[in-house]
């Protein structure tokens, strides 16, 4: 290894003009071309509604069924909408189960309904049964497991495996041009380090992609985008702090045991909503050992310290806040379920404020604000919760001098640019200096500059690969947030929907902040870029955020987190 590094060592020194050449035009080339053809695939999918059963009204008209969960009422939003005036606004909600099973459940509007003329709140259904919702009468007629299947076989497919390979073998091209840079620009002593790091990412892509054709997946659009970003985010550390290029890919490689633990438990939708409740736990459990334990930097204290080993326990607290945001619809009829999740997020956030990690809190309210508009559908109850932020954060910056010097700074770093500005003008600076296309690989000085590798880490990118790479990065984060939208049309479960468009909402909320943040247009708050910023905490948080966008991905044998279809019927989950 150390006579092929002393051999790209020097043809840089023989050929130095030409590869640079080479390496600043040809690799934002071929990431635009990854991500066109990852993005064209999620965002151009056809997105037609899937019939499971048919609902059989008294007087002869028949109701497709095109959900898992579908709310029945007069109001307008409801998937079922009848329009009497003794059926409440959301009367009921028709339920089906992984294993093919459906019920029905009264709302506390409708507080009963009457199956087979028996009053009842939550009752199993079978064809035969006859219920009532508001005086209309109705039966339930199941779609047959010979339907199921070829409902299956007509689902909108996702990518080919050969289309998936090629999407890997571009990455890995990518890669090696991305190592290659650093390894011809970078020291002696620590481009081991460096090479190791970006062959383990490349192996840990493939070895994903030979577990998916084992287990007849193909599409990797999803898992593509993730794994360039963290190659951006590999060139941050070989750039700033090579030393840890080994670190950081042990973190990336526990993010993707995170991402197959969680999309496993969202395979099966009652056991994701058993596990919702642990993970509730854990999240708070999390923030209450470190406000207790924890150690305190840069006026913040939200780092646990074991010897060596340091963790951001607020981190894993986003995907258990995530797990427990998330909801069916038979819970989301009930008032009391959502104040029960506005006292854990304020339980939460309190958590936070006390740590004074205002930036995470902030993550946190944005994502409650999501949840809590997905679940009440009331825009009243997402004004009330701005009110009370813009009280609250009044009160934090008259009890926080840190955060408020923060303000102090912001808009204002070109009147101190030695002090409170430093660190934002000189990231301005040195991406000015970097143009479109970079100065090259390990040619920049934003790695003499503190968090030039986490907090202003787009700075880094910027100054050594150009502005077109920031702008393909920041394009890849909104492309899976527009995917996510798209899934949301066609979930089936509104657990899927809100968990997935609340997972890919905290990634764009860390982009904006940590992105505009940098340029001044925002406060700069600490928050991380997902799988851009160096550290291990935020990697295992991006990748398991991401296994709820990748479980909002119902086309066929696209995603591990949805079964297959059984050979001989059954259910699809």
């Amino acid at each position: 290894m150390e006579q092929f590094i002393y051999t790209l060592q020097t043809a840089r020194d023989t050929y130095s003009n030409v590869l640079v050449g080479i390496l600043r035009y040809g690799a934002p080339i071929l990431a635009g071309l990854l991500l066109l053809r990852c993005l064209k695939s999620l965002l151009t999918f056809r997105r037609e509604p899937e019939i499971w059963a048919w609902l059989c009204l008294d007087d002869g008209k028949k109701l497709p069924i095109t959900h898992w969960e579908n709310v029945i009422g007069r109001s307008k939003r409801s998937d079922i909408v009848i329009r009497e005036p003794s059926v409440a606004r959301s009367h009921g909600v028709l339920t089906r189960y992984d294993n093919g099973a459906w019920t029905v459940t009264a709302s506390d509007a409708a507080k009963s309904i009457l199956v087979n003329n028996k009053k009842t709140r939550h009752s199993l259904l079978t064809p035969e049964d006859v219920f009532t919702v508001g005086g209309v009468q109705m039966r339930l007629e199941p779609i047959t497991p010979q339907q199921e299947k070829k409902l299956a076989q007509l689902r909108t497919k996702g990518s080919s495996f050969t289309t998936s390979l090629w999407n890997v073998i571009l990455l890995t091209v990518f890669q090696a041009l991305c190592c290659l840079a650093y390894l011809m620009s970078g020291q002696r002593e620590t481009a081991q380090t460096v090479l190791i790091g970006f062959m383990g990412l490349m192996v840990m892509e493939w070895l994903l992609l030979l577990f998916y054709v084992c287990i007849h997946r193909t599409s990797f659009e999803v898992e593509s985008i993730a794994f360039f970003l963290s190659t951006l985010g590999m060139n941050a550390v070989a750039a700033v702090v090579p030393g840890e290029a080994i670190k950081q890919l042990f973190a990336m490689g526990l993010g993707l045991v995170v991402f197959l633990i969680v999309g496993w438990s969202l395979r099966n939708l009652e056991r994701a909503k058993k596990i919702r409740y642990i993970a509730g736990i854990a999240g708070m459990l999390f923030l209450l050992v470190t406000l207790i334990f924890g150690t305190e930097y840069y006026g913040a204290k939200n780092w646990l310290v074991i010897g060596s080993f340091s963790i951001q326990p607020s981190e894993l607290s986003k995907v258990c806040f995530v797990f427990m945001g998330a909801s069916t619809m038979q819970r989301l009829m009930k008032k009391r379920n959502l104040i029960l999740f506005i006292v854990y997020s304020v339980a939460l956030c309190g958590c936070l404020a006390l740590m004074n990690d205002f930036g995470t809190a902030l993550i946190f309210f944005c994502a409650f604000l999501m949840i809590a508009y997905m679940r009440s559908g009331s825009i009243g109850t997402v004004a009330l919760a701005i009110t009370a932020l813009l009280f609250a954060g009044v009160m934090a910056l008259r009890i926080a001098p840190h955060a408020l010097q923060r303000f102090d700074s912001w808009r204002h770093i070109w009147e101190d640019p030695l002090d409170g500005g430093y660190q934002q003008t000189r990231a301005l600076m040195c991406m000015a200096s970097g143009g479109m296309f970079g100065l090259g690989a390990g040619r920049g000085w934003m790695k003499n500059l503190f968090a030039a590798d986490s907090d202003v880490v787009i700075a880094t990118i910027c100054e050594e690969w150009g502005l077109v790479m920031v702008m393909l990065l920041i394009a890849a984060v909104v492309g899976l947030a527009l995917f996510v939208v798209r899934s949301a049309a066609v979930a089936r479960s509104s657990f899927y929907t809100i968990g997935s468009c609340t997972a890919a909402g905290i990634m764009i909320v860390q982009v904006m902040l940590n992105a505009l943040g940098t340029v001044d247009v925002l406060p700069l708050t600490g928050v991380t870029f997902p799988f851009l910023s160096n550290g291990g905490s935020s990697m295992l948080c991006a990748w398991g955020l991401l296994a709820f966008v990748k479980a909002a991905d119902t086309r066929q044998n696209a995603s591990f987190a949805v079964r297959l279809q059984k050979s001989g019927g059954g259910s699809d989950e």
